[in-house]
């Protein structure tokens, strides 16, 4: 292992950073309006309304020890079909807005530095009910999904774009999260990634928790080809780009 390289890595699971910066220069300091809660929509996207919150049918009530303890990352699916409840409410479960403070600030059911919340929430759908295959990017400010494309031979792009795992392809449903950086940037500057790193693992607990009350199992993945899967998002893999993602099926 190449010391230099090593040292460097090392580097950005510290908070010697912190040290760094100025805060009195952020953009927050310098009074500069933080960023959307949300990317803008298009006005004549084709949305899908989710149930609300508490409105959910068909969902179980394990107990939270039990929860915890059978957690396990599952990689093998039934081919059951995952309903647009259950969906709904595990969407709800990771990035589900709870309080809206501000146009930039809104509280969630995970938590996140500084409430900043630096994530969108992309799902490659291929088995929910009532719900024609395609990549979705969930709305948290309307609770409603968004269809973002329909690209052909889905399931095998989807794969490809993880590295070839083709458990991916089996599964009813991939959670891809990417991240817009600066809207943890604008807080806390150079300092910012290492908590949207943090983030991201608080959002996937929740998933595998929210999973277990839909009958699903979780796996989550960190594997993945950084282009292709930008791509097959549509994102620009500057400004937003993919940081984690977790399949989702019926076991």
């Amino acid at each position: 292992m190449d010391k230099k390289l090593r040292d460097q890595f090392r580097y950005f699971l510290k908070d010697t950073v912190r040290k760094e910066v100025d805060f009195s220069q952020t953009a927050q300091s310098r009074g500069i309006p933080p960023p959307p809660l949300q990317k803008p929509c298009p006005v004549d996207g084709k949305r899908i309304a989710l149930a609300a919150p508490g409105t959910w049918q068909g969902l179980s009530s394990p107990d939270l020890i039990t929860a915890i303890g059978d957690r396990r990352s599952h990689r093998n699916f039934t081919k059951d079909t995952v309903s647009l409840d259950e969906l709904s409410f595990m969407l709800w479960a990771t990035q589900g807005i709870t309080r809206k403070a501000n146009e930039g600030t809104a509280f969630r059911t995970v938590p996140s530095a500084g409430c900043r919340h630096a994530f969108e929430t992309y799902l490659c759908i291929l088995n929910v009910a009532g719900t024609a295959q395609g990549i979705y990017r969930y709305l948290p400010v309307e609770h409603q999904l968004l269809l973002e494309k329909e690209p052909g031979n889905l399931a095998v792009r989807a794969a490809e774009a993880a590295h070839g795992q083709t458990f991916i392809a089996r599964t009813a449903i991939t959670f891809i999260w990417t991240t817009l950086p600066q809207r943890m940037e604008w807080r806390y500057d150079i300092a910012a990634h290492k908590v949207i790193a943090l983030d991201a693992g608080h959002v996937c607990q929740n998933l595998y928790l929210a999973a277990a009350a839909a009958g699903c199992g979780v796996c989550a993945v960190a594997a993945y080809d950084q282009q292709k899967m930008d791509k097959l998002l549509g994102v620009d893999g500057e400004d937003e780009f993919t940081v984690y993602l977790a399949a989702v099926g019926k076991i």
